[in-house]
């Protein structure tokens, strides 16, 4: 059995076919006409983007205007002003087009890897299929062609990149295995939408594998299994079945509130990155969004937006999701989001530094700029504002204080704003837990961010091997923190939600009904699912259920008791 990290749910059972890409070995020459080298890096980027919007309009056509979008997104990045300039700035210097786009799209790879969570490191990616076409259109070498594989293939490829992505037939490829990549990878969306299993990140795959073995991939566990035994066969198509079944089921509880078993509403919602994942969570049943990650606005480009671009954005999320609530979360960057333009210094610990909340107190006009733009979009929906990090009630009145000022501004020149939008808080620190009583009296709302307060309670990072044992929700002290926020907002009257992956953990949800969350902020394909697993407690179920897991002495006691009872 192969292991690595399931991107795609479900089984595809079939036939593996190895995909190799062509070499793109060049021998770098000193260019003696560099005019003449950038008409013909032009020329390469115009084939480049032709090609890119062919297979735009195919994924247009079989899947949608989102994935599409996808697509399109690389165009951007190789019409980037800043980009293309750079190149040209070294092709002027006597290098060829290959080795200058290589090198400044390397700069831009090596800057998002760097990065610590995988929405950033997808950047990188995305980076590098550009640079691939480009250069295979510089060097007159055709692109893979997938598109007519046999039925019940499982491709097998080194990195799957969104090109290679779009030309997929779904009728005829039952998995997909891929060396490397991630959850939030757009191949992995992609693969998502046209509902393929898929496991990426398999280390071993080209030397475990070899064209023609029989497959199992679940994309579900993360799991490759070849060549299989019979009772192995037999097993995995049973539980092909049952996933298929389990899916149509869960679109029972589309279009329905979200209750509990004994009829306790709760308010379902997403996580988003762009404008545009708005409409993604109405189409996957989301009743809102709980977190609009405003920093990805700064990411996509190479100078602070402006306050009107802001505003276009948030406003454009608000009449998307119409009434839906939408909280809108400051600018985050800092810790393992960098920003070249911004110009971070760089800090041995950047995780305990200057970052979020922290950085738009002490850079006002960014922040007064943003601010402007998401109080300007309340005319139009259900938006809050959310401020990150707060770790003291005097960062929190900081950034009210802006708030009320800009308030005051947009009244003097007569800008329509809601009056009453609200502020409230990211709790993701053990100093904002521990004084949630006295926060809870100045804020709006909470909303509990899971992975950081895992994080920084246990001393730990997650990406870090070897402590990434002590990294667990489940870990008492972290559970003895969430409760404790979510009873201090209680007894303030003010709601409570939670943004972090244990949002959506099955595991998690007994507790956090115990504890008593009112909001749940996940990625949008799993809200039927949480819908779901929502509507299986009671309130006294729960309440057993937790007493008993906070009566335990260890993370892995509490994972055991909480899997025995789901």
């Amino acid at each position: 059995m192969l292991k690595g990290t399931g991107v795609s749910a479900g089984i595809g059972i079939g036939r593996a076919l190895l995909i190799e890409e062509h070499s793109l070995e060049y021998t770098p020459v000193t260019i003696t006409e560099p005019q003449a080298e950038k008409e013909r890096f032009n020329e390469a980027v115009k084939s480049f983007c032709e090609n890119t919007r062919r297979q735009a309009e195919a994924l247009r056509a079989s899947v949608g205007e989102k994935e599409a979008g996808i697509m399109l997104g690389h165009i951007s990045i190789i019409e980037d002003p800043f980009l293309t300039g750079e190149v040209g700035k070294l092709i002027d210097g006597g290098q060829c087009a290959e080795a200058a786009l290589e090198q400044i799209c390397d700069m831009f790879i090596s800057i998002f890897s760097a990065a610590g969570d995988d929405l950033t490191r997808q950047r990188a990616a995305d980076v590098r299929d550009v640079r691939t076409g480009v250069l295979r259109a510089l060097l007159g070498i055709s692109e893979v062609n997938i598109s007519d594989v046999p039925k019940d293939s499982i491709i097998v490829v080194r990195e799957l990149t969104p090109s290679m992505a779009a030309g997929i037939n779904k009728e005829n490829v039952a998995g997909i295995i891929a060396g490397t990549g991630s959850t939030t990878s757009h191949s992995a969306i992609l693969a998502r939408v046209l509902e393929i299993p898929a496991v990426m990140s398999v280390d071993d795959a080209f030397m475990s594998i070899r064209g023609g073995d029989t497959v199992i991939c679940d994309g579900t566990a993360g799991t490759v299994i070849v060549s299989p035994v019979e009772e192995e066969l037999k097993e995995y198509i049973d539980k092909r079945d049952c996933f298929v079944k389990e899916k149509a089921e869960l679109e029972n509880y589309r279009g329905k509130p979200t209750v509990s078993a004994d009829g306790t509403r709760y308010e379902l919602v997403c996580n988003i990155g762009k404008p545009d994942d708005a409409a993604k969570a109405v189409e996957n049943d989301g009743e809102g969004v709980g977190l609009f990650r405003t920093e990805y606005l700064f990411m996509d480009k190479t100078s602070v937006p402006t306050e009107e671009e802001q505003f276009d954005a948030y406003k454009k999320a608000a009449l998307i999701l119409k009434d839906k609530p939408l909280i809108i979360r400051t600018l985050d960057i800092g810790g393992d989001k960098e920003i070249p333009y911004l110009g971070l210094e760089k800090e041995d610990n950047p995780f305990m530094g200057f970052r979020a909340i922290r950085y738009c107190l002490k850079y006002t006009a960014l922040f007064r700029s943003q601010l402007r733009a998401i109080i300007r979009a309340s005319a139009f929906g259900n938006v809050s504002i959310m401020f990150p990090l707060i770790t003291c009630v005097e960062e929190l009145r900081a950034g009210k204080m802006l708030v009320e000022e800009i308030k005051d501004e947009l009244r003097e020149q007569k800008t329509a704003f809601d009056e009453n939008i609200k502020v409230g808080i990211m709790i993701e620190t053990a100093a904002a837990a521990v004084i949630a009583d006295i926060l809870a009296k100045e804020s709006d709302f909470f909303s509990i961010g899971t992975n950081d307060l895992t994080g920084y309670t246990m001393a730990c990072d997650r990406g870090n091997g070897s402590v990434a044992y002590l990294y667990s929700v489940l870990q008492p002290s972290v559970l003895r923190m969430i409760k404790r926020t979510i009873e201090c907002a209680a007894a303030e009257g003010i709601p409570v939600g939670m943004c972090g992956e244990a949002a959506a953990d099955p595991l998690m949800t007994p507790l956090l009904i115990s504890f008593g969350l009112n909001e749940f902020s996940v990625a949008a394909p799993s809200v039927l699912r949480l819908r779901k697993n929502i509507s299986a407690w009671t309130k006294e179920k729960a309440d057993a259920a937790a007493a008993k897991a906070m009566s335990l002495n260890t993370q892995a006691e509490i994972r055991a008791y909480l899997s025995s009872v789901i």
